[in-house]
């Protein structure tokens, strides 16, 4: 894979897989609407450090349109990461148009693209919020997601679905990625990491939902990066196991594939609040809260398929992880 697009680009996975992707010496064409979803500031600094690369060329689009994809053909990229999307379960309650136009139809203008520039794989961001109501753990690619509770996950479903049908229809193999609560530097302020962090160090209450009876599975962003790299450079195959009479939701005579990245190793949300503390050296404070609509009690990822396929499994710690973002954070936030 010698030119990669990666859209989000200045987004927390998208950075760190755009700067992986440099060193590994792919030319790398980003591209990032720099919404603000979150603290704009923050995308601008990771996207600062992307530009340092002259290989590095960036696109200020927005993928629910058209009119980036004429630049992005031009520029012939043998591979697609698709990491853009409208995150957050709680803010899909409240404003559901976002996920319809950043999930739906910008997937389908990236899955156009791929179709007619003849991409050699699509990767794409799933998310464990697929599997939903189930409470079949770990959570397997290999069972039904039919059940999501929230308008994110629905997305997510939806964007498995749409891939799987252009992979069927015009051979674009296509992988998709259900990453489990990712975490690190550079990490989102809208994500429980920075959240907690930033409460305890201001002396500020954290909310604990569900009375903190929640589980889950943190992995770690450098351990998510090198399992997309790998599965990056080894487009889909058809599955000739593949039976129509007992069909298998992981695989397909299509060349789709989807996987989980999670650690494998799901954490009572207690004790990761207590890890915090330990990296930070100082104590929270904490309203245990009723359990929020469109939340899960608990993720766990069975990660047999990643680790079959491509012999690899995340493996960082979780206090490892957690005081390297505690130093970024601290660094980043040091006036």
């Amino acid at each position: 894979m010698k030119c990669v697009l990666v859209t989000g680009a200045a987004g927390f996975i998208g950075f760190h897989a755009a700067q992986r992707l440099l060193r590994d010496g792919c030319d790398i064409i980003g591209i990032d609407n720099l919404n603000d979803y979150y603290e704009v500031a923050l995308k601008e600094e990771r996207l600062a450090i992307l530009k340092r690369d002259p290989r590095f060329h960036f696109i200020r689009a927005d993928l629910a349109t058209n009119e980036w994809r004429a630049e992005g053909g031009s520029l012939r990229p043998d591979a697609v990461l698709h990491l853009a999307a409208q995150a957050g379960v709680r803010y899909s309650l409240t404003n559901p148009g976002a996920y319809v136009q950043s999930n739906l139809v910008a997937f389908g203008n990236i899955l156009e693209f791929c179709r007619a520039v003849k991409v050699q794989h699509l990767v794409y961001a799933s998310s464990s919020s697929v599997y939903g109501a189930s409470r079949s753990l770990p959570y397997s690619i290999h069972q039904n997601v039919d059940h999501p509770v929230s308008l994110y996950a629905a997305t997510k479903k939806a964007n498995e679905l749409m891939a799987h049908t252009y992979s069927h229809l015009y051979a674009i193999p296509t992988t998709g990625l259900r990453f489990f609560t990712v975490y690190g530097p550079w990490g989102r302020p809208d994500m429980a990491m920075y959240i907690f962090t930033k409460a305890i160090l201001e002396g500020r209450p954290i909310e604990v939902f569900n009375n903190g009876e929640m589980r889950r599975d943190f992995t770690y962003v450098d351990d998510v990066i090198e399992g997309v790299v790998r599965v990056l450079r080894a487009p889909a195959q058809p599955s000739e196991a593949w039976d129509p009479e007992h069909p298998d939701p992981g695989t397909s005579r299509a060349p789709y594939r989807v996987y989980n990245i999670g650690n494998h190793s799901p954490v009572p949300l207690l004790d990761f609040i207590a890890t915090i503390e330990e990296a930070l050296g100082k104590k929270a404070v904490i309203e245990l809260k009723p359990l929020q609509p469109g939340d899960v009690i608990e993720t766990f990822a069975d990660v047999d398929d990643l680790r079959r396929d491509f012999g690899f499994a995340p493996s960082t710690p979780l206090r490892e992880g957690v005081a390297r973002f505690v130093e970024w954070y601290r660094e980043r936030h040091a006036e």
